[in-house]
């Protein structure tokens, strides 16, 4: 247990939005609404997850949605109150704690805000190490975990309770109903007790987060290699050096998705990188080379300051270095694979997780 402060969350958002694989959300919004409500409300306690009870009720707090709609429309947090109080309400028990979905710049930081509001401690732990675009792609599901009984609501004050007969009619009727709300909801879902928890969760998320963040600060307080601390401390390897030549965004069905391509400079020269998202990073190609594949993650980082660019944040003349990231180890079963892994999303290539891309490569 400890408590999270202003700098906590400040290091914490970086390396969300480099977890979030360019998705969940703008990290400088989810930054903005932590820091408010730790200003207005005081500090937030962290709990290790072994710290929450067996029998204790816990729910995670997040939004869904295009990350694009949120840079028009921002939560203003009054969606996040209302969707816990009516699913309390609605299960007639109170809720102990919260946690983030995933990583993600909005995703990691919205628990903090409703937390210090509500005086909920957050657990630091997640359903994905990163982030996903579809509501099933949580290793909860993978354990059988229900979606529902759960609450979305949006800015205006409409609220919808959803009971389905498993996660993925959740993702269809959630999507419907958030393109209808205006392309962006906070939701309460995935209910379930401490040991649920214990089980399925990806553990101390948010401390790589912070580890993350912190180390892309040192670097630049010392003067050295931003992107170095970023690969030590994930475990990652640099897979492409260029410049946005072009980005082809959409925001569609409920998310941005879209085409991002890089121009190769330094060792890269003469080749062109494609990155494919679907809110986050999908796939990393080259003409001839198969460079990283969902379920491993793809990071897209500013050359000179090593912080991560979202994919609604990628600009045309930018210069860029692509990390990828081994995945959870959970991501890497069958039914990993089938739910988040490349022909999921419609691409027809086998996952090879990126430790052996960066060894050998895949020739396309």
């Amino acid at each position: 247990m400890r408590k999270i402060g202003k700098q906590e969350i400040e290091d914490m958002a970086v390396g969300a939005a480099l977890l979030g694989t360019g998705g969940g959300g703008d990290p400088y919004i989810g930054k903005l609404m932590a820091l408010q409500a730790i200003e207005e409300y005081g500090e937030v306690t962290l709990l290790e997850v072994d710290e929450v009870p067996d029998d204790a009720l816990v729910v995670p707090s997040s939004m869904m949605g295009a990350p694009t709609v949120m840079l028009e429309k921002a939560p203003s947090g009054e969606e996040a109150i209302s969707a816990f109080k009516q699913l309390e309400e609605y299960l007639g028990k109170k809720i102990f704690g919260t946690f983030p979905i995933e990583a993600g710049g909005v995703n990691s930081m919205l628990p903090f805000a409703l937390a210090a509001r509500l005086g909920l401690p957050v657990i630091d732990v997640d359903g994905m190490g990163r982030a996903f675009p579809e509501l099933q792609m949580v290793t909860f599901y993978l354990d059988g975990i229900s979606a529902t009984p759960a609450i979305i609501a949006d800015e205006k004050g409409n609220t919808a309770l959803l009971s389905t007969v498993d996660n993925v009619w959740t993702e269809r009727i959630a999507r419907a109903a958030t393109i209808q709300m205006g392309g962006s909801v906070m939701n309460a879902m995935y209910s379930m007790n401490g040991k649920n928890l214990k089980d399925s969760g990806i553990t101390n998320i948010l401390k790589l987060e912070e580890e993350i963040g912190k180390s892309i600060r040192l670097a630049k307080e010392n003067n050295v290699n931003p992107i170095e601390k970023v690969l030590e401390t994930v475990g990652g390897f640099e897979l492409f050096k260029g410049k946005v030549s072009d980005i082809n965004r959409k925001t569609e069905t409920g998310f941005a998705r879209g085409v991002a391509t890089f121009e190769g400079l330094y060792e890269n020269k003469g080749e062109t990188l494609q990155l494919r998202f679907q809110n986050e990073h999908l796939i990393a190609q080259t003409e001839n080379r198969l460079l990283c594949v969902t379920p491993d993650l793809i990071a897209v980082l500013d050359a000179e300051t090593g912080l991560p660019i979202t994919t609604e944040g990628i600009r045309y003349g930018a210069r860029c270095v692509v990390i990828g990231i081994p995945c959870h180890p959970k991501w890497r079963t069958e039914k990993g694979i089938a739910t988040v892994g490349p022909k999921y999303f419609g691409y027809e290539v086998d996952y090879v997780p990126v430790e052996d891309l960066a060894k050998k490569g895949v020739t396309l």
